[in-house]
């Protein structure tokens, strides 16, 4: 099976997943979707793969989904209820840091064998939580405030417009903040190098935010199937 095909398949099983959250946990399910989409997209990310003839991160799905939630819990539930899930979010990222780097500090026995897997993963991860921290708090604010703002602006009218807008800008500045964090190193600060040359962090960065685009525009039916759901909470 191609990437192509399996980012497909992807895109499916992950929008399908959220919705069932929300159809049968309600608001807690979005909340509970919220730390799993944090946690795996930036165990994802680690990895590149070639998408569409593009170098790029994976993650870029799930991660988009936790705009998704916060545009249903916008749109349905109000501002507070939104912010309640992006500090969740913030939550289990650095309890999430916390204790894998406690666990890598214990001397593994001579039978372990899972340690210096667990090592690469996790020995990565307190460089791309601080990107993924900064990038989220950041872009998941500037999200929710647009939302409310452009559905102001259009006195509640045109739920895909503000969807959409409000997420494009958003994830762009995610994508900046945590491109220079993660992959440029903020230019050796903390000792932490570049890890790929230019031509590489750039095809990640346009071909990671062109991804995003395409999940945002994929994701505005299930905002108005949101709309329309009862949730059982």
């Amino acid at each position: 099976m191609t990437n192509e095909l399996l980012w497909l398949v992807l895109m499916i099983v992950t929008f399908g997943g959220i919705m069932l959250a929300y159809r049968y946990f309600g608001r807690t399910g979005l909340y509970i979707w919220t730390a799993i989409a944090v946690i795996i997209a930036n165990m994802q990310v680690l990895k590149t793969i070639k998408l569409f003839g593009f170098i790029t991160a994976e993650g870029n799905i799930i991660y988009g989904t936790t705009f998704l939630a916060t545009d249903i819990l916008s749109e349905k539930y109000g501002k507070k209820t939104s912010f309640k899930a992006v500090r969740l979010g913030f939550f289990v990222l650095i309890v999430t840091m916390a204790l894998m780097q406690l666990t890598l500090q214990f001397i593994p026995d001579v039978s372990d064998t899972m340690h210096p897997a667990l090592l690469q993963i996790f020995g990565f991860f307190p460089r791309i939580v601080l990107a993924s921290v900064t990038a989220y708090l950041i872009s998941q604010h500037l999200d929710v405030y647009l939302f409310h703002k452009i559905s102001g602006w259009t006195k509640g009218k045109h739920l895909w417009l503000r969807n959409n807008a409000a997420t494009m800008i958003s994830q762009l500045v995610d994508n900046v903040v945590f491109t220079f964090i993660a992959f440029v190193g903020l230019f050796g600060l903390f000792g932490w190098q570049q890890l790929f040359g230019w031509p590489i962090v750039w095809s990640i960065f346009w071909t990671s935010y062109a991804m995003k685009w395409v999940v945002a525009v994929c994701d505005t039916p299930f905002v108005y199937w949101a709309k329309k759901i009862r949730p059982s909470e």
